[in-house]
């Protein structure tokens, strides 16, 4: 798929992000009075996509408002990741650190909530990060190797010459950055500049 490109197979929907193979996954649901039913995951759909994966390992965090985990990857282990939300919302954001990649040092940034069933699939050599926007949300992810956690590697949240624009929390007009809740190992990691 190129950029911009959108396929769909099956019940999912693949669009291309700016960045090489950071793909959004809509995933079609099917529901009455009674709930609702989606797919949130098909091999042969997502092999069809150019998403050639196989997952090896699920995580799930809880978050309340305004945690920012992020950004990680791992250094000699990268993973790919593919990411949603099943309660709450969140700002999620993957940054471009593949050396020789046209986009190296772009981001790009998605709202995933438990209401819109949106998915973000992440290729290796990619930063990952989250800002929680609701006042609670519980955030799932599959990744494509183990982790191995003598390999973590980062760069700090606000970056200046990543320049995210991460936005207000549910509530805030505006973006505060003094109501973000880091981590200590989250608000020491390095400038993007130090990794070069």
């Amino acid at each position: 798929m190129a950029r911009g490109d959108q396929k769909t197979f099956g019940n999912f929907t693949f669009t291309e992000t700016a960045l090489e193979g950071v793909t959004i996954v809509d995933c079609k649901t099917y529901g009455d009075d009674r709930g609702y039913f989606m797919e949130t995951y098909k091999q042969p759909d997502f092999e069809a996509a150019g998403i050639d994966c196989t997952f090896v390992q699920d995580n799930q965090s809880s978050s309340s408002r305004g945690v920012l985990r992020g950004l990680h990857f791992q250094i000699n282990h990268p993973q790919a990741k593919l990411v949603r939300v099943i309660s709450g919302e969140v700002f999620d954001v993957a940054c471009d650190l593949r050396s020789g990649s046209a986009t190296f040092g772009q981001w790009v940034g998605v709202r995933l909530s438990a209401e819109n069933h949106r998915q973000l699939f992440i290729p290796r050599g990619l930063a990952h990060g989250f800002l929680v926007l609701s006042q609670q949300a519980e955030f799932c992810y599959k990744c494509d190797d183990v982790y191995h956690p003598n390999d973590e590697g980062g760069v700090i949240w606000n970056d200046p010459t990543l320049a995210i624009q991460w936005p207000a929390l549910a509530g805030d007009e505006t973006f505060d950055p003094t109501k973000i809740i880091l981590s200590e190992k989250d608000a020491l990691l390095p400038q993007l500049s130090s990794l070069l």
